[in-house]
């Protein structure tokens, strides 16, 4: 007993199995959709800031510590509080404080930039921020809570909190015995002690965190490939959108034959003379020695459009001429419009001479 099954192969037309064209790339990017990992930027921003943390804390000690002692000396100098002496303790340590915060909060927004530049890079667009009714679906939204991407990110986040959990515990147990003697240390001391562990544990933390960005980028890749996955069906419409219905493409070339077929069969009538193969060619000449240097083909055709010029030609009886190698020759060598070449000036001639010669008897 056999088993039939029949497949619809529609159904298999709108399966997204195929890569995105540079079209749908484009398109996409223009939308704001692109590769991007928040992991690999706050990875980077992370490190790049306690990298600078640890090498210029001491001269942003020193900064706040001056500005600390200038304000309190100065403050404590003036006798009445006014109006402008407020304004003018508020203004001077707004400048003393952004000098020293400035350089960090610098640091931090060339390496957040950076970080998005070398994911998918300089990109400006208002798409994102457009109102759009459909991101308030709560279907969507149950969809996303229950996704493969909600497990990734569960998973991820387990990742960051045990991976860096574990290298700011490995950090302490490493520096333990400058920990426990921090009890007999001056307070000057003490904060730094503090502030040079916090930068280590920064930095470790950092960099498992950029361990941990680089497999999401990785998965962040294979996700956005994913959704740019088109079907057989998606690259066709996009090519007949991009170069247009190869059937209203036909049907205009079609169009513009059956116009020039139209012109064409026009010129006839004022032709000197029609040259035929007899029965396959048919090469109609026209000669105005006052205007054209050399007679100019304005018809040709091969079968039933050979026979269409023979008839049209004998009914405004212009003479026909019978010469199979030159009907043959100068349908494959002169296009409608065109003069004829130097090589065949003598044939022609000799045609157009015995045509004259028709037209005088006659």
């Amino acid at each position: 007993m056999k088993l039939l099954v029949l497949l619809d192969l529609q159904f298999f037309a709108g399966e997204k199995t195929e890569k995105a064209t540079p079209k749908k790339r484009q398109d996409a990017r223009k939308k704001g959709q692109v590769l991007k990992s928040q992991d690999v930027t706050a990875g980077v921003l992370l490190l790049i800031t306690f990298f600078f943390l640890l090498f210029f804390a001491p001269f942003m000690f020193d900064g706040v510590k001056g500005f600390l002692l200038q304000a309190l000396n100065r403050n404590l100098l003036i006798e009445t509080l006014n109006e402008d002496t407020v304004m003018y303790m508020y203004v001077e340590s707004l400048k003393e404080m952004a000098i020293i915060t400035l350089p960090i909060m610098l640091v931090a927004m060339i390496a957040g930039i950076g970080a998005n530049f070398f994911q998918f890079g300089l990109l400006f667009t208002t798409e994102t921020l457009k109102f759009d009714l459909k991101k308030m679906d709560p279907i969507k939204g149950i969809k996303k809570i229950i996704s493969v991407r909600a497990i990734v990110n569960l998973v991820k986040s387990l990742l960051k909190v045990t991976l860096i959990g574990a290298v700011t515990t490995i950090v302490i147990i490493v520096y333990l015995e400058d920990v426990l003697s921090l009890a007999l240390h001056s307070p000057g001391q003490i904060l730094a002690t503090v502030a040079y562990l916090s930068a280590i544990m920064g930095i470790a933390a950092s960099l498992m965190l950029v361990v941990i960005a680089l497999f999401d980028y990785l998965y962040e890749r294979f996700e956005y490939e994913k959704q740019l996955k088109m079907s057989k069906q998606d690259i066709k419409d996009e090519y007949k959108n991009a170069e247009g219905d190869p059937l209203i493409k036909s049907k205009i070339k079609q169009r513009q034959r059956e116009m020039a077929m139209r012109r064409m069969m026009q010129e006839i009538p004022s032709a000197d003379v029609v040259i035929t193969n007899p029965t396959h060619y048919a090469i109609a000449l026209k000669y105005d020695e006052d205007e054209m240097d050399a007679p100019r083909v304005v018809a040709k055709g091969t079968d039933f459009v050979a026979q269409k010029i023979k008839m049209i030609a004998k009914e405004h009886d212009v003479i026909m001429v019978e010469n199979r190698p030159l009907a043959r020759a100068m349908y494959d060598q002169v296009e409608i419009g065109q003069a004829v070449p130097e090589e065949f000036f003598k044939a022609v001639a000799e045609v157009l001479a015995y045509v004259y010669r028709i037209k005088r008897k006659i």
